[in-house]
């Protein structure tokens, strides 16, 4: 697994060197364009999950456990979790995007029957583990419900009302928007409020958080120790973040607004790590002084936390139902809700069984990678070599909707 794994991280990197050797300066343009801002948002809180907000609290320990894990010693624990979280490995989500935006319309990979089928696999797998996290790690954050360890009749009742949230915000795309921007904004509230409390309100300066986010520098000084995976840790989130890839990029292709290709990089590595990286730099500051979490701080944490699973789910199910054509439209709302319900629960409580792993859906992503690039050497190699441009019909819609304007 270790070498498909790396297989594929190279084959992504050097696809995204050739993307942008070809292609720097085109114009992209989805199906259904909306401004930046809300692209932006789209992006952020479609391709996180519920990790964000709770894992970092459970693994600076550990990635400072240096004795245990030398491999780690290459780097302060801040930086570690920035590595397996920003930068990086959102190009994996550039590369998706533009491919489905530019490339993929003039291909057509993802419509060939059994490639179809592998992908909706892999979009409802990833969507249930989204659901599985929230639930294991619902005892850390909620002691209070339980023992602090053993998921309690409480937990499920907050992971399937997630579900059925996200079930029905799929059913219309106007709040998919809504919530993406909602949720983007709370969570910035959330880091501004602990910020304030840490390093205005606490002991902390701002100075003492500018020296605390200045360590996330030796991510960038190291930046070659993560392009491979550092152990089999590192390729849990490699793998998960593959198994993501495919499904982000499909999803956020249509909203790209006519931004040009280097500015489609820069909206989704440099943005959305910033927001991570002042995250993280809070948080890192509230482990390494032992400052304790307040009771409202930590029911914010779980809110935006849901917030975002249901927010990651909604984007999801929204695609797997649009590719598989088991829209609201087409089975009534009520059947839609029920149908998609059902199937996430059940998958959900598979992942809970130890039945379905996410490394699996990962290295299927990666084959899919391979076949595409194999298809198109074979049958679509000079269609893909006279791109010059973001699809005619897209560029037709993008202007009409700027003369509406």
């Amino acid at each position: 697994m270790t070498l498909w794994l790396s297989a594929g991280l190279m084959f992504t990197f050097a696809a995204i060197v050739l993307i942008l050797y070809k292609w720097w300066d085109m114009q992209c343009i989805g199906e259904t364009p909306v401004r930046t801002l809300t692209f932006i948002a789209i992006l952020f809180t479609s391709g996180l999950d519920v990790g964000l907000i709770m894992f970092p609290l459970t693994e600076f320990g550990g990635y400072a456990d240096t004795a245990a894990s030398p491999e780690y010693g290459f780097a302060n624990p801040l930086a570690i979790e920035f590595g397996f979280w920003a930068f990086l490995i959102w190009g994996f989500y550039f590369l998706t995007c533009f491919y489905f935006a530019i490339i993929e319309p003039r291909v057509k990979f993802f419509e060939i029957p059994l490639v179809k089928l592998i992908n909706n696999v892999v979009i409802i797998g990833t969507c249930a583990f989204t659901a599985y996290l929230l639930l294991v790690n619902l005892p850390w954050y909620l002691p209070q419900l339980g023992d602090g360890e053993t998921v309690v009749p409480a937990f499920y009742v907050i992971v399937f009302a997630s579900i059925g949230l996200a079930v029905y915000s799929s059913s219309k795309i106007k709040f998919v928007r809504v919530l993406s921007l909602g949720s983007s904004f709370l969570f910035i509230a959330l880091i501004v409020g602990m910020w304030v409390r840490a390093f205005v309100l606490g002991k902390g300066s701002p100075g003492d958080f500018l020296g605390t986010a200045g360590m996330l520098g030796e991510y960038f000084t190291h930046l070659d120790q993560f392009v491979l995976p550092i152990n089999d840790y590192h390729e849990f989130y490699l793998f998960w973040w593959f198994s993501w890839s495919i499904m982000i990029g499909q999803f956020t292709a249509r909203f790209v607004s006519g931004i040009r290709t280097w500015q489609l990089l820069i909206a989704m590595l440099v943005i959305p790590s910033i927001a991570i990286g002042t995250w993280f730099s809070v948080l890192y500051y509230y482990h390494a002084e032992g400052l304790k979490i307040a009771a409202f701080t930590n029911i914010a944490m779980i809110s935006v936390g849901v917030l975002m699973v249901v927010n990651s789910l909604d984007s999801l199910i929204r695609l797997y139902t649009d590719n598989l054509n088991l829209t609201a439209q087409r089975l009534g709302r009520a059947n839609y809700v029920v149908f998609n319900f059902l199937a996430m629960v059940g998958l959900t409580m598979l992942f809970q069984l130890d039945f379905l792993q996410i490394q699996w859906v990962g290295a299927l992503v990666i084959a899919l990678y391979f076949a595409c690039f194999g298809y198109i050497l074979l049958k679509k190699r000079r269609e893909v070599a006279a791109i010059e441009s973001s699809p005619k019909d897209n560029i037709l819609d993008f202007h009409k909707i700027e003369l509406v304007s």
